[in-house]
């Protein structure tokens, strides 16, 4: 026998770590990434999976040492998980098996367990499991619904388990916030949370949903809010698979925006919704925003000179790996691969391409969107890719609350401001290209740097395998598929690209 050990922070990933480079003024943000994600992907606690079969069922823990997501699996007719996984990333671990018998240390805290009995001893006490207790490839497995009384003989104190939603609190962690419609406009709902918070944010006719894979977030006293606003009339509270879900209803088209570190996200009124307001004809929920002027028509000023009409940006590099993907893969080396070929697609396609990252260096956010910026690039897209999820995410920015600029001068966390509509609708046209060639595909937004500090087009891509191997994410057809598609959908919209200024 020997034991094997543990350090904290093994394999689950930290939801803390984030996208390198993200600014904790707008949120723990993620870039797409993994989690710990990372962003992380993400995380990894952004658990959205894009395929159309069920989904991966995952269970998220929440504690003052890490945030980090795992995966469930069925057996015997209930849910289990990995119980050293689950200790991993707390503290100093150590397993060893013995023939049917299976023991864990955590720290100081020795745990005996058995295949196939239904109790197990902790500090020499005896626990029910609920359900038999399972060895598979020297892992063990205990059922969800027995961390509840495991866990706080080995931690020495409280667990909440939300079972059925696939959620633990390790102590006193958990985010709460309050919501109400503004003193001075009844048609914008603020929330606020007792700690930074940065959502996957999503839209429908009439729905927007926030979707919590890293942080805490625990419901209110009541699962459902109204207002007194004939906008927005109210917002619900659910859990599931991991997450938390908070779904705003309203009768317009809305945005979210974000302020205070990332502690009060604002609901608002679209560009669409308040041109209507202002013009006095209602503007149906869903409604796309028209197409706003670009920053630059804002002022008189000279043509600008465009060397390059698209620049790609191969996320992370250098010092700043991105997420781990496996043992020997690496983020920054599958986004290099990715700007590659996607250069080599536009420029197929008569489209001068400019690689900002063509090796392995280091370049900070805000150099990244001052060369786009400088060139007077018509289209600027972020690779990146992530190891949880299936198929592609496209992401525009989602601007912190304010107004646009007028004058001569530019607020850096809103230079994107004017042309977020083209961002969007560049967003949709990638998405389309990628359905057709039956690759999964979301659009959404997020608080992902530099995007917002782009004055032209710009979108975020994000590449996960299509199936169940990581292998495909170096494979070149598969490359081909996703910088073809890509690059199909520029060249669609070349004319509406190139006429902004």
């Amino acid at each position: 026998m020997r034991w094997t050990n543990y350090a904290r922070g093994g394999s689950a990933r930290n939801a803390e770590q984030g996208s390198a480079g993200v600014p904790p003024a707008v949120a723990r943000a993620p870039r797409p990434r993994s989690v710990g994600l990372t962003a992380s992907t993400l995380i990894l606690l952004s658990t959205l999976i894009l395929s159309g079969a069920a989904p991966e069922k995952h269970f998220t823990v929440y504690s003052v040492a890490a945030n980090y997501s795992l995966s469930l699996v069925q057996r015997e007719g209930r849910d289990y998980v990995g119980l050293l996984e689950v200790l991993e990333p707390l503290g100093k671990v150590r397993s060893k098996s013995d023939g049917a018998r299976w023991r864990l240390r955590y720290n100081n805290v020795e745990g005996d367990f058995e295949v196939g009995k239904s109790r197990a001893r902790i500090q020499g006490l005896d626990t029910e499991l609920g359900g038999r207790f399972l060895v598979e490839n020297k892992r063990g497995l205990v059922p969800v619904s027995a961390l509840s009384s495991i866990l706080p003989r080995f931690l020495g104190g409280p667990v909440t388990l939300h079972e059925d939603s696939g959620r633990l609190f390790i102590g006193s962690v958990a985010t709460h916030f309050t919501a109400s419609l503004a003193t001075d406009n009844s048609s914008r709902l603020v929330f606020n949370f007792t700690g930074p918070v940065n959502p996957t944010v999503a839209t429908e006719p009439g729905k927007l949903r926030m979707t919590f894979s890293r942080e805490p977030v625990v419901a209110p006293a009541s699962s459902t809010l109204t207002f007194g606003s004939k906008a927005i009339q109210s917002a619900s509270y659910s859990e599931s698979n991991g997450t938390a879900v908070v779904t705003v209803n309203s009768t317009i088209p809305v945005i979210a925006s974000f302020s205070n570190d990332g502690r009060t996200v604002t609901i608002s009124p679209s560009s669409a919704a308040a041109a209507a307001a202002q013009n006095g004809t209602p503007a149906a929920a869903g409604t796309p925003a028209p197409s706003e002027p670009p920053a630059a028509a804002n002022n008189a000023g000279p043509q600008v000179f465009r060397r390059y009409f698209a620049v790609i940006d191969a996320s992370h590099g250098g010092e700043d790996h991105g997420e781990t993907l496996s043992a020997s893969l690496l983020e920054k080396d599958v986004t290099v691969a990715l700007a590659r070929s996607l250069r080599q697609e536009l420029e197929s396609r008569g489209i001068t391409t400019l690689v900002l990252r063509d090796s392995d260096a280091n370049l900070s956010l805000d150099q990244r969107a001052i060369f786009a910026n400088a060139d007077h690039a018509a289209i600027y897209v972020a690779l990146h890719a992530a190891s949880n999820g299936h198929g592609v995410r496209v992401y525009t920015a989602l601007l912190p609350f304010g107004d646009d600029d007028r004058g001569p001068f530019r607020s850096w966390t809103l230079a994107q401001h004017g042309s977020l509509p083209l961002s969007r609708s560049t967003a949709s046209a990638v998405a389309a290209e990628l359905q057709k060639r039956q690759i999964p595909v979301r659009t959404l937004g997020a608080s992902l740097r530099p995007l917002n500090n782009l004055t032209g087009a710009a979108i975020a891509v994000e590449v996960a395998p299509q199936g169940s191997e990581l292998s495909q994410l170096t494979a070149p057809d598969y490359q081909q598929l996703i910088t073809s598609a890509v690059a199909t959908a520029i060249a669609a919209t070349h004319d509406q690209l190139g006429a902004a200024p």
